[in-house]
């Protein structure tokens, strides 16, 4: 991974305030819609934003850290300027969030590489397991307003 804060010095780039927590995720993914409210319900301080994969930005921050936003295999959590992928990001996510989002850390009784292996499989087969949704199309107007498009 890069050093905290690297995108900022990255001229692909758009600018944000990075100053909140910022999920980065496939706005068509069923399950990552799944997640996106998961956010939005665990996290009470209402810090946290959502920016899908579609955007610029979100485009841009995946080819920043090495992913293909086009066919992405994971979700990118921005915390502090460091950067957590794949379930390492759930745990972090959980963590930051604290109350029923703690219980995502039951999964580091899994070792590492099959927690990596087990978000593989689920992400590049999220299509034809989960199906698709649009994130963006949530009424819910609190939602809406943590999406940075």
């Amino acid at each position: 991974m890069r050093p905290a804060y690297s995108y900022r010095d990255d001229p692909a780039v758009p600018a944000f305030d990075d100053s909140r927590p910022l999920a980065v995720m496939d706005a068509e993914c069923a399950i990552c819609s799944w997640g996106a409210r998961m956010i939005h319900r665990l996290d009470r301080s209402g810090e946290a934003r959502i920016c899908p994969i579609q955007t610029p930005l979100g485009a841009a921050l995946l080819r920043h850290y090495g992913m293909v936003p086009t066919d992405p295999e994971s979700w990118l959590f921005l915390d502090r300027g460091e950067a957590h992928v794949d379930f390492e990001a759930v745990l972090h996510a959980g963590r930051r969030f604290g109350g029923w989002g703690r219980l995502t850390g039951a999964l580091r009784l899994a070792p590492r590489p099959l927690r990596g292996w087990l978000y593989k499989r689920v992400a590049r087969n999220r299509y034809a397991v989960f199906g698709r949704g649009d994130m963006c199309a949530l009424p819910d107007p609190a939602f809406q307003r943590r999406l940075l498009r």
